[in-house]
C-alpha cells in the first residue's frame, strides 16, 4: 500500500486477510516505523552534519547555506465535505501542504505538515517550527565569510515567494548583467535539492502521489512521517553512489581538524574555520527573542548578503574561472 499506492481491499485476495485488517497492520507498521527510527532519521543535523552540509555549500558557490526549503501539496481524495472548502487548494481538490528542508544528499532534515492546501508557502512558514531553535537560541550560531564580509546567520535557498530575510536567498526574476544570471543559474540549480527529494519520495512512496483514501487527519500525518523515515533510511545506505559524494566527502575528509576549547560550551569549525558554540540554553527574557527575530528578518542583511553571494559566485564560476 505504501509503495504502490494501492487500497487495502485491493490486496486482501493476494494476501488472504481482510481489508479492515490489511489497514491495521499498515497503521501498525507505521507506528512501529515512527516510534523506533524517528530520533535518527527525522531530526535537526548534529554538529558532524552540519559541518559537512556547510562544507559541500561552500563548495557548490554557496557558504553559509544549509539546505532548500519548499513545499508540496498532497491530494486528500476522502476529506470531509465539511473541510473541503478549506482544504481546496488552486487546482481545486482539497491538498495537505508539506514543508521540507533539504540537502544535496536529498536527505530531508525538517518536515512539517498537515497545514490546508488553501494556504501558500508563507502562510505555512508563519506556522512551522523550522526556526524555532534559531529564535530560542539553541540553534548553532555559524560565522561565514563572503566576498570580504562576516555573517553570523546560516541561510536557505528558497523560490521567489518567500520573504526578503536574512535566512532566505531567492533567485532574480529578471536578470540584466552576466552577473545576475550566472547568479539565478546557480541558485536554481541548488535550490533544486529539495525538488529532487520531492521527486525521488514520491516515486519510492507511490502513496504519496495518489489521492489520499484515508479519512483521518492525523493518519494522514503519520503515513507522510513514515514515508519520510524510510527515504531517509534508502538515503543514508545509498548516498556513497551518488555522483561527486566521495569527491565532497574526500575534499571535506582533507580539511584539518576543528580547534578544540575548554570550558562548558563545545567548540567547532564552520566552513572559513571560524569557531562556533553550542549554547544550550533558552531564552531568558522575551527582548533576546525580539532581538534574535528582528536580526532573522533584517532586508539589509539579506540585500548584502544577496550581492556578496553574486560577487562570489562570479569570481568562483564566472567565464574567466571555466
Amino acid at each position: 500500500m505504501l509503495a504502490y499506492g494501492l487500497a487495502p481491499d485491493a490486496v486482501d485476495e493476494y494476501l488472504l486477510i481482510s481489508q479492515s485488517t490489511g489497514k491495521n497492520s499498515l497503521l501498525h507498521f507505521i507506528s512501529g516505523v515512527i516510534k523506533h527510527f524517528e530520533a535518527d532519521y527525522l531530526r535537526s543535523p548534529t554538529d558532524e552534519d552540519l559541518r559537512m552540509i556547510l562544507h559541500r555549500n561552500k563548495e557548490r558557490g554557496f557558504p553559509g547555506m544549509i539546505g532548500s526549503i519548499d513545499c508540496m501539496h498532497w491530494e486528500w481524495k476522502n476529506c470531509p465535505m465539511g473541510w473541503k472548502a478549506q482544504y481546496a487548494g488552486r487546482s481545486g481538490s482539497a491538498t495537505l501542504n508539506l514543508k521540507v528542508v533539504a540537502d544535496y544528499d536529498l536527505w530531508i532534515w525538517h518536515a512539517f505538515f498537515g497545514i490546508p492546501g488553501t494556504c501558500n508557502d508563507l502562510n505555512v512558514l508563519y506556522r512551522s517550527p523550522v526556526f524555532d531553535d534559531v529564535l530560542q537560541g539553541v540553534a548553532p550560531p555559524i560565522r561565514f565569510t563572503v566576498n570580504g564580509h562576516q555573517y553570523n546567520m546560516a541561510y536557505y535557498l528558497t523560490d521567489g515567494i518567500y520573504p526578503n530575510w536574512a535566512t532566505f536567498i531567492q533567485g532574480i526574476t529578471l536578470p540584466q548583467t552576466d552577473k545576475q544570471r550566472l547568479f539565478s543559474v546557480k541558485q536554481s540549480a541548488v535550490r533544486k535539492d529539495v525538488q529532487r527529494a520531492f521527486g525521488v519520495l514520491q516515486a519510492r512512496f507511490a502513496i504519496l502521489r495518489q489521492p489520499s483514501l484515508v479519512f483521518n487527519e492525523d493518519i494522514l500525518g503519520d503515513i507522510m512521517k513514515a514515508c519520510i523515515i524510510m527515504h531517509n533510511m534508502v538515503v543514508e545506505d545509498e548516498r556513497h553512489t551518488y555522483m561527486r559524494y566521495e569527491e565532497l566527502r574526500n575534499s571535506y575528509e582533507q580539511r584539518p581538524p576543528p580547534r578544540a576549547t575548554g570550558g562548558a560550551s563545545s567548540s567547532t569549525t564552520v566552513n572559513n574555520d571560524e569557531p562556533f558554540e553550542v549554547n544550550l540554553g533558552r531564552p531568558i527574557n522575551l527582548n533576546n527573542y525580539l532581538t534574535r527575530r528582528t536580526a532573522m528578518r533584517n532586508r539589509e542583511v539579506h540585500d548584502s548578503l544577496k550581492h556578496d553571494l553574486m560577487e562570489h559566485i562570479w569570481q568562483k564560476f564566472g567565464r574567466n574561472n571555466h
